[in-house]
């Protein structure tokens, strides 16, 4: 293979809360098939996947992490006219993991996609403090209270771009690969107002993320239509739904990068 072709590979980890639990399977075979990346960008729980492997966790790492994880025991209750839960935990979790780090400091190039809910305009942070970027990317409005940034209200990345490919492109990436947990995601009746918010929230994007999808060289789009996005009883099966659609679409990719033979 020509490493030429894949050298300045971006990879962009898209949002949907608990299904991004599947970025760790993509994660494991990007590391099986030695596949470099050389910047990651993350919307949403993509955000914090794509953050802890740009400062150097392995997949195996982040599996172990995420195992840990109770995805509603990231929100103390903060009842407020912006909504129902704080996400303040979700970020002490993040600087218990890597501490109080920039932005900067990660081994590869990171951005996070925000939303500014006062303009309607994205906010893509390249700098600044890691923890805080991740939890404004992943404030699902409604649901979390909106992070405070420079004066304006910050909410989840999904409304502007739910898989973060545009970061990538105007970072130079020569190839981009990107994970869309949506694609296939089929809508249940919820049991809860968490569900209810969180339905409504994802609908009204799925139409859009295909039109940010399409310009990426790769999309990996794994069926988890059989996971909700709340239940963390099924982390283990979600990461091989990642896995198992991850390894088939990445080797054909590389099929498509080796030289012509004479």
């Amino acid at each position: 293979m020509n490493n030429r072709d894949i050298q300045k590979t971006g990879l962009g980890l898209g949002g949907g809360a608990v299904l991004g639990a599947a970025h760790v399977g993509v994660l494991r075979a990007l590391a099986e098939l030695h596949i470099p990346v050389a910047m990651v960008s993350g919307t949403s729980i993509g955000a914090f996947i794509a953050s802890l492997y740009a400062f150097g966790k392995s997949w195996q790492e982040i599996r172990d992490i995420s195992f840990d994880l109770d995805w509603l025991d990231m929100s103390g209750l903060a009842l407020s006219q912006y909504g129902l839960l704080s996400n303040r935990k979700f970020g002490g979790i993040v600087t218990e993991l890597l501490g109080q780090r920039d932005i900067r400091d990660a081994l590869i190039p990171l951005s996070m996609v925000a939303t500014d809910i006062g303009s309607g305009k994205k906010v893509v942070f390249t700098e600044g403090d890691v923890a805080s970027a991740v939890m404004a990317s992943s404030c699902i409005p409604g649901i979390f209270r909106p992070v405070e940034f420079e004066g304006a209200l910050l909410v989840d990345g999904v409304l502007m771009e739910n898989v973060p490919v545009a970061p990538l492109l105007e970072s130079g990436a020569d190839s981009v690969i990107c994970v869309d947990l949506l694609a296939h995601h089929a809508f249940r009746k919820p049991d809860n107002i968490i569900g209810l918010l969180l339905n409504a929230f994802y609908s009204t994007i799925t139409n859009t993320t295909a039109l940010q999808t399409g310009v990426a060289d790769l999309c990996i789009s794994p069926d988890l239509s059989g996971f909700n996005l709340i239940g963390t009883g099924n982390i283990p099966d979600i990461m091989e739904a990642g896995y198992q659609a991850a390894l088939p679409a990445l080797k054909a990719w590389l099929e498509g990068k080796r030289p012509a033979l004479p």
